[in-house]
């Protein structure tokens, strides 16, 4: 079966790549959404329990929350969606077409692309620990999940980042007891975060590390953590339920491109491009954390608006004779019927 030529790959399948889909789909546009990793919503399926109030609209709701309402918007006009799926390699082949290679040798056939893969594949960094098998265990955690699961409990927190940092002042109101550990004499946080978790109860020691995760009986669950003093090298041990790191992640942006095709690069990564989502390549737009411009917005609502134009780039560039921008939802043709259905099931509610 021939590869299908979509009218836009969108490589990166967070905030970004989800909504340039839902947008290029509005315009019209047959598009293709890729992401390396198995589940959709990029660095949101980090902060899952986080609360987000900078959402235009939307009252205060949690990460997960956002990220499945984005994921069912980015879906709404049916694109093609491709998880577990990294793109190697991008080139153009002999009749104009991008091609966009995967790690299994795939080619992906499209006539633009847009670039929404932030700043790499991101991995949380895992404890360097000797016999790393051993700290694989049930109360080891590098994100963190529902906040009902420290309840009462003694939760030991290790890094000394913004995240670290305000999930031991969030869970100082949760948890029975927080401990709170980093490997220097100061934190890389925000001050005012800092000044918060000191005047929130957990227990703070600093020039300590994890040293060892000693197991229960089962084998499967951490019991105590041995701690090294990063100065003295003496040993103590703790008992807790859970263990939390934070130290900070690995990116895995290994992206190759044909010759004379690869964007110009700014800082190494990001891709130097203008306030309308171009790059120096015709065909190649991006949106959200991997584009850099004077006066980017690097938030949310910022990502949106990227995606927004990329999509109305590529739009111009694949059917020059496009308006160069969408109707807004309430004149559109695609949503007439969608806004109908909507209306019929609203009114059959207030029957009810």
């Amino acid at each position: 079966m021939a590869e299908p030529i979509r009218d836009v790959t969108i490589i990166g399948g967070g905030p970004a790549g989800l909504y340039s889909a839902f947008y290029a789909g509005l315009r019209g546009m047959d598009a293709r959404l890729v992401e390396a990793r198995e589940e959709l919503g990029g660095k949101l399926c980090l902060f899952r329990e986080k609360m987000i109030w900078d959402a235009g609209g939307q009252p205060p709701l949690q990460g997960e929350t956002f990220r499945k309402q984005l994921v069912e918007q980015g879906k709404t006009f049916d694109p093609e969606v491709l998880t577990g799926t990294k793109i190697a390699a991008i080139r153009k082949n002999g009749q104009g077409l991008f091609e966009a290679e995967d790690h299994r040798g795939q080619v992906h056939l499209s006539k633009s692309i847009i670039m929404a893969n932030g700043g790499g594949i991101v991995t949380p960094q895992k404890l360097r620990l000797q016999g790393a098998a051993v700290a694989e265990m049930d109360n080891l955690h590098y994100t963190m999940p529902s906040l009902a699961t420290f309840t009462g409990k003694t939760v030991l927190i290790s890094g000394g980042g913004d995240a670290a940092v305000d999930w031991a002042e969030e869970l100082s109101g949760i948890a029975e007891k927080v401990i709170l550990v980093h490997r220097r004499d100061n934190f890389c946080a925000h001050e005012a975060q800092v000044e918060k978790v000191k005047r929130s109860g957990a227990d703070i020691l600093l020039n300590v590390a994890i040293h060892r995760l000693l197991a229960d009986k089962t084998k499967t669950r951490i019991e105590m953590v041995e701690l090294k003093d990063t100065e003295t090298g003496a040993l103590t041990r703790v008992g807790a339920d859970h263990v939390v790191v934070s130290h900070g992640y690995e990116r895995d942006a290994e992206l190759g491109f044909e010759a004379d095709l690869e964007p110009l690069r700014k800082d190494g990564h990001f891709f130097e491009g203008s306030a309308d989502a171009a790059t120096s390549v015709p065909g190649i737009f991006a949106a959200g954390d991997c584009l850099s411009y004077a006066g980017k917005v690097n938030l949310l609502v910022g990502a949106f608006q990227d995606a927004v134009n990329a999509v109305n780039r590529a739009k111009a560039f694949v059917d020059p004779g496009a308006h160069d921008r969408g109707m807004v939802s309430s004149h559109n043709e695609r949503f007439k019927e969608r806004n109908r259905t909507l209306i019929r099931e609203l009114a059959d509610k207030v029957k009810q």
